[in-house]
C-alpha cells in the first residue's frame, strides 16, 4: 500500500498573459506517463505512491513546464503520509454511493 497523497496544483507563469492551460496539460501527462495513481480534479491533481517517487514526478512537472517555454512555475502541494498506508480510496470511501 502507497504511504503518501501529494496533491498538486501548478500555476504557469505564461508569456504576456497566454492562456496556461496547455502547460497545465503538460503537467498532467507527466502524472500519466508516471504510472502512479492519480485523480485529476478541477483545481488540483491528487497522486498515490510512496513519498521519493512523488516528489520525483512534481519534479519532472516543473522540468517540463520549463523545457515547454514557461519563465516560471509555482506549485501549490499538500502531502499527506503514513508510513503504515493511505490511499485516495480509503479516505473518501464514505461520501461514495
Amino acid at each position: 500500500m502507497a504511504n503518501t497523497l501529494l496533491s498538486i496544483q501548478v500555476i504557469p507563469k505564461t508569456h504576456g498573459g497566454e492562456d496556461s492551460i496547455p502547460y497545465v496539460d503538460k503537467a498532467i501527462e507527466v502524472i500519466q506517463r508516471s504510472g502512479v495513481k492519480h485523480q485529476v480534479n478541477p483545481l488540483e491533481t491528487t497522486m498515490e505512491g510512496e513519498l521519493d517517487e512523488l516528489l520525483h514526478i512534481v519534479k519532472e512537472m516543473h522540468i517540463a513546464l520549463t523545457e515547454a517555454g514557461i519563465p516560471s512555475v509555482i506549485s501549490q502541494i499538500k502531502i499527506a503520509h503514513n508510513p503504515n498506508g493511505i490511499s485516495m480510496d480509503k479516505l473518501t470511501e464514505k461520501y461514495r454511493p
